[in-house]
């Protein structure tokens, strides 16, 4: 019987090993390879910062940088608040639709990204259609990229929101009614606090998934609006070149730390002194 342990304890511990190197070996072989001072992506030369360098000099990866981040930004604020309010009516209120809202939320995440991608497409092409007939005229852009993130994080958003919703002690919010707290007030000092790792969590996640995204704004942007990836997924289709590692190790370790953060909130260990708090006063 110990034996027999034993040796399941290997195998798994083998396969945990494996499993490791299978995910982060790649990882491990970029970083490395961005300080790689060869004009050849796979021959090491030696270590150098050239290729950072480079990049943080290049005006095209400047400005696409620029656009990544306004498009993060302002589609993870609006998609934050939208995704909070549909998880909060989904959550606490029963109305007509309620289960088909509920299930059309989550499409975004399961559907794949190119269904996404022409979706969006064929949206603004409608729709700008009928706008140039009235007489403005729009094009792809910014505002297009922007408005396809908030379309697909908002699911992201509300997920994470919904489970925060459902750890929350709803006896809590009782008690700041009967103590005649009417309903902005209950969710502005009761509400909110306790689901405000959550909040944050699903906004840090919906600015990764911006800052990440490919599929989708390749197919929504214009000219003069390549974002970060749209335009590393354009180096590799000119040809390799080492400056690719470095721009991908830069928002690799952007990434990592997005998401660190997102499940740092999430943990919420102020919202739980906060609950234990309100638990004391009411």
């Amino acid at each position: 019987m110990t034996t027999r342990t034993t040796s399941l304890d290997r195998a798994l511990a083998a396969n945990t090993w494996f499993v490791y190197a299978f995910f982060y070996l790649p990882i491990l072989v970029l970083v490395v390879f961005s300080f790689n001072a060869s004009t050849r992506v796979g021959i090491w030369r030696g270590f150098s910062t050239r290729w950072y360098g480079e990049v943080l000099r290049n005006p095209e990866v400047l400005d696409a940088l620029k656009n990544s981040l306004i498009v993060a930004a302002l589609s993870t604020v609006a998609a934050t608040v939208i995704g909070t309010a549909a998880a909060l009516a989904i959550d606490r209120y029963r109305f007509r639709g309620r289960r088909g809202l509920d299930g059309i939320l989550y499409l975004p995440i399961i559907i794949p990204d190119v269904t996404m991608a022409v979706m969006m497409l064929l949206f603004f092409a409608r729709a700008f259609a009928l706008i140039d007939a009235a007489g403005p005229r729009f094009q792809l852009g910014i505002g297009s990229i922007t408005l396809s993130h908030i379309a697909f994080n908002i699911s992201f958003v509300a997920v994470v929101v919904r489970a925060r919703l459902g750890q929350l002690d709803g006896s809590l919010e009782e008690a700041a009614r009967d103590l005649y707290a009417n309903s902005w007030q209950t969710f502005r000092r009761v509400t909110l606090p306790l689901i405000l790792p959550g909040v944050l969590g699903g906004a840090l996640l919906a600015l990764t998934l911006s800052l990440d995204d490919v599929v989708v704004t390749a197919f929504v942007s214009g000219p003069g609006s390549t974002t970060l990836p749209v335009y590393v997924f354009g180096l590799v289709r000119r040809g390799v070149s080492p400056a690719i590692n470095a721009i991908s190790t830069i928002m690799l370790v952007a990434s990592i730390g997005l998401v660190a953060l997102s499940l740092v909130f999430q943990r919420g260990p102020k919202a739980s002194r906060n609950t234990e708090m309100i638990k004391e006063t009411t």
